[in-house]
C-alpha cells in the first residue's frame, strides 16, 4: 500500500489548482482545501490578519498535503481502519467529509456489522470494519468504491448543478465518477453505455 503521504499528494493532484466555482458549496478551492478549511485552522498565509481568496491562492501543494494528513486522514481516524479502506475512505472523506465515514457505516451494517451511523470513526466502527475485512478481504476495497460512486449519482440526482461533476458535457463519465472508480477493480467499472444509462434521464 502508499504511504499516508503518497495518497495525500495524490489527492492533491487530483484535485488540481484554485477554482472558486459558483456551484461548488465549498467555494474558493485549491488543490482541494476550502476557503472555510482555511478559516477554521486560522491559515492566515498572506499576514493580512484575514483569511480570504488571497490565502486560498497562496496555498502551496506541501502545505495542502499536510492538512489532508493531519486533519482528513489522522483526526478522524481513519489510519485505524484496515488497510485495504483507507485509501478510498481518505479520498472522499477530502471530497465529502464525515458523509466518508456514514457510507462506510452504512456498508458494515449491510454486511452484517452494525454500528452507529454518526459518521465518526471510534471504537465501534473500527471494530465492525476489522471484522467486515477479516470476512471479505478482497472485496470490502470494491464494495465500498461502488457505495461511494452511486453516492455520487444520488447526489447528482437529487442536485441539477453537481450533475456536471458526474457527467462531462459529452456525456462520458465526470470527475466525481472517474474519482469513485479510481479505487475500484477494473472488472466493476460501469462501461460508458452503463454510466450514460445511469445518468440518461438528466437534462
Amino acid at each position: 500500500m502508499a504511504s499516508v503521504r503518497e495518497i495525500a499528494e495524490a489527492i492533491v493532484a487530483r484535485e488540481g489548482g484554485y477554482v472558486n466555482d459558483p456551484d461548488d458549496p465549498g467555494g474558493a478551492t485549491k488543490y482541494g482545501v476550502t476557503i472555510a478549511t482555511m478559516r477554521r485552522l486560522g491559515l492566515d498565509l498572506t499576514g493580512d490578519g484575514k483569511v480570504d481568496t488571497a490565502d486560498v491562492k497562496a496555498l502551496s501543494r506541501d502545505t495542502a498535503t499536510d492538512i489532508f494528513i493531519h486533519h482528513y486522514f489522522k483526526g478522524p481516524h481513519i489510519d485505524a481502519l484496515p488497510e485495504m479502506l483507507q485509501p478510498s475512505v481518505f479520498d472522499m472523506y477530502v471530497n465529502a467529509g464525515a458523509n466518508a465515514v456514514k457510507l462506510l457505516q452504512r456498508l458494515l451494517g449491510k454486511m452484517g456489522f452494525p454500528c452507529s451511523v454518526d459518521g465518526a470513526i471510534g471504537p465501534q466502527t473500527i471494530g465492525a470494519a476489522q471484522a467486515a475485512a477479516a470476512k471479505a478481504p478482497d472485496h470490502i476495497a470494491d464494495a465500498y468504491g461502488i457505495e461511494r460512486r452511486n453516492y455520487y449519482y444520488r447526489l447528482a440526482d437529487q442536485r441539477p448543478k453537481s450533475r456536471k461533476y458526474a457527467r462531462r458535457r459529452d456525456g462520458g463519465k465526470g470527475g466525481w465518477i472517474k474519482r469513485a472508480e479510481a479505487f475500484i477493480s477494473p472488472k466493476y467499472h460501469l462501461t460508458e453505455a452503463e454510466h450514460r444509462a445511469r445518468v440518461a434521464k438528466w437534462v
